[in-house]
């Protein structure tokens, strides 16, 4: 499904990317993020990767210090690759607080490398959603709309997040699924029509909508943030996250197996 989604020359960056990464850090697991992830690709899109690594034993051993993360920008054979990685430990606590971001690297579906140690916590992940999850989804619409008002409501990349992450939030709440195409979202929640935002910015990252379209659309978000809030109050998820436990546990385990095991 992911190879799908970029062309062999984007796949080549990648892996050509990750090859190198992978000797500085072990991956957990790699997904595809941005625009790819997300249903709508221009050409001059970069490629937006997203890794979740677990670190050496004895780096997270003795006095306490920030969990390190990892951040590269680099084009590759002309194929611009955004790289980022966040350690395990971080992760599961975003994840427990509800952080999409980290959820989206366990349960999108959009891989592009794992390892059995994915395997082993990713139905841990999805076991650990909550309603936690409406308030990130809410927090980073409502940065995204901002951003979209103070460009002057010309950006289809700035207001197609604001339904991507609306639309995903009010899915995952309702459903239990997270689902960040929002090509697969529209549909389902009668934004059919959304389908011309979509065309506009497979034409460019820096793509304009017209005039008619923006005010259009800027009259309907408020219904689309309403949505976001009748999904909370109606989810399918618990209040909290039943499973802290099992996960603090499954993060033992693995930095104990990372003692013997070689990266």
């Amino acid at each position: 499904m992911t190879d799908a989604l970029l062309t062999p020359a984007q796949r080549a960056a990648v892996e050509k990317l990750l090859a190198r990464e992978a000797a500085q850090r072990a991956h957990v697991v790699v997904s595809l993020s941005g625009a790819h992830a997300y249903g709508f690709p221009s050409p001059d899109s970069d490629v937006d990767v997203k890794a979740v690594h677990l670190a050496p034993t004895a780096e997270v051993l003795g006095f306490p210090r920030a969990l390190p993360s990892a951040e590269r920008l680099e084009v590759l054979d002309g194929v611009e690759v955004d790289y980022s990685s966040n350690e395990l430990g971080a992760v599961l606590q975003g994840v427990l607080r509800g952080n999409g971001n980290y959820l989206e690297r366990f349960l999108s579906g959009h891989v592009l490398a794992s390892s059995p140690r994915f395997d082993a916590l990713r139905p841990l992940v999805q076991a650990a959603l909550s309603r936690r999850v409406a308030r990130h989804y809410a927090g980073f619409a409502t940065q995204q709309r901002q951003e979209w008002e103070r460009g002057g409501r010309t950006s289809a990349k700035k207001l197609l997040y604001v339904l991507r992450t609306c639309l995903t939030g009010t899915h995952l709440l309702l459903t239990g699924e997270v689902v960040t195409d929002v090509t697969a979202l529209l549909p389902r929640y009668g934004l059919a029509d959304a389908s011309a935002l979509v065309e506009q910015k497979r034409r460019g990252e820096k793509a304009e909508l017209p005039v008619a379209l923006a005010e259009s659309w800027a009259a309907r978000l408020d219904g689309l943030f309403a949505s976001l809030r009748a999904a909370e109050e109606q989810s399918v998820l618990p209040e909290a996250p039943p499973n802290e436990a099992a996960l603090e546990q499954a993060l033992v385990r693995l930095r104990l197996e990372a003692l013997r095991l070689p990266h």
